[in-house]
């Protein structure tokens, strides 16, 4: 196959922020095809922003792809660190000229970073203050990055999850008990929502929604009485709030002050911080259904594994779309996904705006359809829906 024109010759490569299935698979499309079609030279930088500041870096070929797309992690390592704000000598320093100054060492005419929200920003502000081009991909389980329908590794995380809930069905049915399921999702519920819908959980809670625990608890009571057995599935998102917790962070927001959970207290006087989120749901409506409750967190095991063949599929559909872009000298785009096709979509249309789920969205009333509870009483759910009421009048109710 014949090389097609290029104007971009030499690129770096970085993975940054959480790990994620599918990094390992987009380095793979995007070096093969920046190689192999276009002739261009593909550096590896290692261990995210902090490898370009600290000048590491290793040349990829093609002997280094063989076997990654079914691997979990990245080979290229990855940090959270962020060019303007690293810890150097036990101070935080403004690292942004050194960061641009390797890369224009190295030659390179853009550098590729693959990451979610933060990477998106990080990328964006070495361009805007060291002129240096760049070229992003969304990558994060929490599905949050704007710009783009779906991020890659967010479909692996949700059947690693869905799978776990399966399996904890087993447990809670078999003691008739209740099991409350922690997933990641801080500020986002995609990953508690599509995983709660997958696996049949009996209530989903996200943070775009702020329970009413009273509802909860009135709803797993329901069930016990239709049903004459206790056990239900209960999958939280980590970001989830209660409508008490809400109004305090409103309130907070108003007076130009930031949400301090450490005020917050529950009607016993708990201490909302010192107690996990998973924790303290399962203690009080243990308390409220006298139904034994468990919890179960799954953490970083969500973040690990083989990706799935959907996300093989969109991140290698990503990868190629990326060498593409840049063999036409097209920069300081993210890549993302729309309806289907792989698209350029500005990065200044992206930083600094989180993907969260729509008041509207079919995936929430799916779940209200099949008799999930999200939350909130099913008629107030149903004026939400239907735009009769406002989450901040629903909030102010709790």
């Amino acid at each position: 196959m014949p090389v097609l024109p290029s104007k971009t010759r030499r690129i770096g490569v970085l993975t940054s922020g959480g790990d994620c299935p599918g990094l390992n698979a987009v380095i793979r499309g995007l070096t093969k095809t920046a190689i192999n079609t276009y002739g261009m030279k593909v550096v590896g930088i290692l261990d995210g922003f902090r490898g370009l500041v600290e000048n590491r870096t290793r040349p990829l070929e093609f002997a280094d792809l063989s076997g990654v797309l079914t691997r979990g992690g990245t080979i290229l390592g990855t940090s959270r660190d962020k060019p303007a704000k690293m810890p150097i000598g036990g101070k935080v320093q403004d690292m942004t000229s050194v960061a641009v100054a390797n890369a224009r060492g190295l030659k390179l005419d853009c550098v590729v970073c693959l990451g979610g929200g933060g990477t998106q920003k990080n990328a964006w502000q070495l361009h805007q203050a060291g002129g240096l081009d760049v070229l992003t991909m969304p990558k994060t389980i929490d599905n949050d990055v704007a710009g783009t329908d779906r991020s890659f590794g967010f479909a692996t995380a949700v059947q690693t999850a869905a799978e776990a809930i399966d399996r904890l069905h087993d447990t809670a049915t078999s003691h008739d008990r209740m099991i409350v399921v922690e997933v990641m999702g801080n500020k986002a519920g995609w990953l508690a929502l599509g995983a709660g819908i997958a696996a049949g959980a009996d209530v989903v809670l996200i943070p775009e929604i702020p329970y009413d625990l009273q509802a909860v608890a009135n709803f797993l009571l329901r069930r016990q009485r239709r049903h004459g057995r206790k056990f239900s599935i209960v999958c939280v998102a980590e970001g989830a709030v209660s409508r008490q917790e809400a109004a305090v962070a409103t309130g907070r927001r108003r007076n130009g002050k930031e949400a301090d959970p450490a005020e917050l207290e529950d009607d016993r006087g708990y201490r909302l911080v010192k107690e996990s989120l998973a924790s303290r749901l399962a203690r009080q409506l243990q308390e409220l259904t006298r139904t034994e409750a468990r919890v179960t967190t799954l953490g970083h095991v969500q973040r690990g594994g083989v990706p799935t063949a959907s996300d093989r599929l969109l991140c290698t559909a990503l990868g190629v779309k990326a060498a593409e872009l840049l063999a036409a000298g097209v920069y300081n785009v993210m890549v993302g996904i729309r309806d289907g096709v792989c698209v350029p979509v500005p990065l200044q249309e992206v930083v600094g705006i989180r993907r969260v789920v729509p008041l509207d969205h079919a995936w929430l009333l799916t779940a209200n359809r099949l008799g999930t509870c999200l939350g909130i009483a099913n008629a107030e759910f149903s004026a939400l829906w239907e735009g009769k009421v406002t989450l901040e009048e629903l909030n102010s109710r709790g």
